[in-house]
C-alpha cells in the first residue's frame, strides 16, 4: 500500500507540482499566525485584526473567478510561477513595515488587499493541475499525497510561525515567509505540460457564463459549496480573530501556534488514511465528518486550555482531510478537465465570499456577546449546516468511478 500511496511521484511533473504545493503550504501556514500578532502587537483591537485578516478574503472573494478564467485559458504553471512570486514581495514588504516600525493598519489593510489578489488568482490553477500531471487511476493517490505533503509544510510552518513569533517577531516569521514563497515559485518552473493544456476561450463573459451553468447543474456541488460558505466563515472569525486572542489571554502564543500545528498533524494523519480508506460513497462520508470541525472552536469557548484543544485540533485535521480528497477527487472525475478551473472558481468564491463577514463580525460578536457565546454559537452553525446538506439525494448517492484497489 505504501508503493501505491507514492507511486504518483514516479510522475516528473506531479514532483514538481507537489513540491511547490508544499513551499506555499508552509509559507501560508506561517503568514496569518504572524500577520495576527503583527496587529495585536500595533493595537490589541479585536476590530483591527478582523478588517486586517478579512481584507485578503474580501480580495479573494473579487478575483477568484478571473482566475478560474485565466487558469482555463493560460498554462497554470506559468501563473503559478507568477502570483507565488507576487506573494513574495507583498509578505516581504509587511515584514519590512513591521521590521523598521513604520506599520500602520491601512497600511497592512492595503498589502493584505494584494496578496489575497494573488492568491485569488492561484488558487484554481493549482486546483485543477493535479489531473493534468498523473495518469487518471492514481488521481485519488495524487490527490491525498498533494495534501499529506502540504500539510507536512504546514506542521513546519505552524511551528516555525509559533518559535519565531515568541522568540524573534511576527516580522522575522513574515521575512521567512517570503523566502518560502520565491521557493514555490520556482518548484514550479520544472512544470512542462503539453500544449493541449492551454484551452482557447472565447469572451470572458461567456466562459464564465460556461462555468456557471457547470457548476449550477449539479446540486450535490453547489449544495456543499453552501455548506462551506458556512462553515469557512464561522472558521475565519472564530480560529482567525477570536482564537489569537483568547491565546494570549490564557495559554500564550506558543500554545497557540502548538494548536495550529497539530490540527495540520491530524491532517497529515488523515491525508495517509484518505489514500488507503477509499470508500464508494466518498463525498457522503467526507461531508458528514465535517461535523468535526466545530470541536476546535467548541473546545476553545468552554476549555480554553491546551490539551483539550490539541485533541479537538488533531481529529477536526484527520476529519476535514477526509472531505478535501473526497471533493477534489469528486470534481476531478465528474467535471469536464476544460472547464474544472472555472467550477473550482465558482467553488472557491461561495467558499470564500462570507470569510471577511465572519472575520469582520468576529470582534464586535466578541466583544458584545462575549468570546465563550459566540465560539459556542459558531459551533452549532457548523454542525446544523453540515446536517441541512446530509439530506441531499445526490450527496448520498454519489460514487467513484473507478477506485483503485487499497489491497
Amino acid at each position: 500500500m505504501t508503493s501505491l500511496l507514492f507511486a504518483p511521484l514516479r510522475e516528473r511533473r506531479f514532483r514538481a507540482l507537489v513540491t511547490g504545493r508544499t513551499f506555499a503550504d508552509f509559507a501560508n501556514a506561517v503568514a496569518p499566525f504572524a500577520l495576527a500578532f503583527a496587529v495585536v502587537d500595533l493595537t490589541g483591537s479585536a476590530v483591527d485584526l478582523g478588517i486586517v485578516v478579512g481584507a485578503r478574503s474580501i480580495a479573494n472573494v473579487l478575483l477568484v473567478l478571473f482566475g478560474g478564467m485565466l487558469a482555463d485559458r493560460l498554462p497554470r504553471s506559468v501563473i503559478l510561477q507568477g502570483t507565488e512570486t507576487a506573494a513574495a514581495l507583498t509578505q516581504a514588504a509587511i515584514a519590512a513595515s513591521v521590521l523598521l516600525g513604520f506599520a500602520s493598519i491601512p497600511l497592512l489593510v492595503g498589502l493584505s488587499l494584494v496578496n489575497g489578489a494573488v492568491s485569488a488568482i492561484s488558487l484554481p490553477a493549482a486546483a485543477s493541475l493535479t489531473p493534468l500531471t498523473v495518469p487518471a487511476p492514481l488521481l485519488a493517490q495524487a490527490n491525498a499525497l498533494v495534501r499529506l505533503l502540504s500539510n507536512a509544510g504546514r506542521i513546519a510552518g505552524a511551528g516555525l510561525a509559533g518559535v519565531l513569533v515568541a522568540f524573534a517577531g511576527s516580522g522575522w516569521a513574515l521575512a521567512g515567509n517570503a523566502v518560502l514563497f520565491l521557493a514555490a515559485a520556482v518548484s514550479y518552473r520544472r512544470i512542462h505540460l503539453p500544449r493541449g493544456e492551454r484551452i482557447p476561450g472565447s469572451r470572458p463573459l461567456a466562459e464564465l457564463a460556461e462555468g456557471w451553468r457547470e457548476f449550477r447543474s449539479r446540486s450535490w456541488v453547489w449544495l456543499v459549496v453552501l455548506q462551506f460558505m458556512i462553515v469557512n466563515a464561522v472558521n475565519a472569525g472564530a480560529l482567525l480573530v477570536i482564537g489569537p486572542l483568547v491565546a494570549d489571554d490564557t495559554f500564550g502564543r506558543t500554545g497557540w501556534g502548538l494548536a495550529l500545528a497539530v490540527q495540520t498533524a491530524g491532517s497529515l494523519v488523515g491525508g495517509v488514511v484518505a489514500a488507503r480508506w477509499q470508500p464508494r460513497r466518498m463525498l457522503l462520508i467526507g461531508v458528514a465528518l465535517v461535523m468535526v470541525d466545530a470541536l476546535p472552536i467548541l473546545a476553545l469557548g468552554l476549555t480554553p486550555y491546551v490539551l483539550p484543544l490539541l485533541f479537538a485540533m488533531f481529529l477536526a485535521g484527520v476529519a476535514i482531510e477526509q472531505f478535501v480528497v473526497a471533493w477534489d477527487v469528486s470534481l476531478q472525475e465528474n467535471v469536464p478537465p476544460e472547464k474544472l478551473a472555472r467550477v473550482y472558481s465558482y467553488d472557491m468564491l461561495g467558499s470564500f465570499v462570507a470569510m471577511p463577514l465572519g472575520q469582520i463580525a468576529a470582534g464586535p460578536l466578541a466583544e458584545h456577546a462575549g468570546r465563550s457565546a459566540t465560539l459556542l454559537g459558531a459551533s452549532a452553525l457548523v454542525v446544523a449546516a453540515t446536517a441541512v446538506v446530509l439530506v441531499n439525494p445526490q450527496i448520498r448517492g454519489l460514487v467513484r468511478h473507478a477506485p483503485v484497489s487499497s489491497g
